[in-house]
């Protein structure tokens, strides 16, 4: 199951609910907004895991135990302290405010959704990938950098290879296309 779906079947889709009652969205767009902002932010963490010392301050970031609370409880999505903690995530990933933007109103045009809405929405679907990646680090132990056939490089890769074609490479540059407007 690759990242997108295990974010919406995780308590039987109790955060997908949370999301869509905080933000007036049926279900459709709920699940359209997070097929369309998970990839990017994936693209990010791999990207970061990838750099020097990157995997091993990603392994820190999701050992710390306070990520996995978003999934468990799905209810911490609306406190203003998630909202903090993704805008964190959000900083890590992308650098900075203006990749976020992009990502935002790339997923805009994507779903038809409002970029401002995406935007707001931003940070707590990071906090939903990070605390996903995180309940996965405790379930299967500590990832590691393996390829499609497990770790964290393979549940990020899962979601990175859209076309199933078994290579990312084709998929990673197209995300990174539409999200960066190049």
């Amino acid at each position: 199951m690759n990242l997108v779906e295990t974010i919406l079947n995780q308590q039987n889709g109790a955060a997908v609910r949370q999301i869509e009652s905080q933000f007036g969205l049926e279900p459709g767009q709920s699940r359209a907004a997070l097929a369309a902002l998970v990839p990017a932010l994936a693209v990010g963490l791999q990207r970061n895991a990838q750099s020097a010392g990157g995997l091993q301050d990603l392994l820190g970031a999701l050992s710390s135990g306070r990520h996995e609370q978003y999934v468990e409880d799905p209810t911490t999505l609306e406190l203003p302290e998630t909202i903090e903690d993704g805008n964190g995530i959000l900083s890590h990933v992308f650098g900075n405010k203006d990749v976020s933007r992009q990502v935002a109103s790339r997923a805009a045009a994507q779903t038809g959704l409002g970029a401002d809405l995406l935007k707001r929405m931003l940070p707590m679907v990071a906090t939903l990938v990070m605390g996903t990646l995180a309940r996965r680090t405790s379930q299967q132990g500590v990832p590691t950098a393996g390829g499609a056939g497990g770790g964290l490089m393979g549940l990020l890769g899962g979601v990175l290879d859209q076309n199933r074609d078994g290579s990312m490479v084709d998929d990673v540059i197209g995300i990174l296309g539409r999200t960066l407007g190049r």
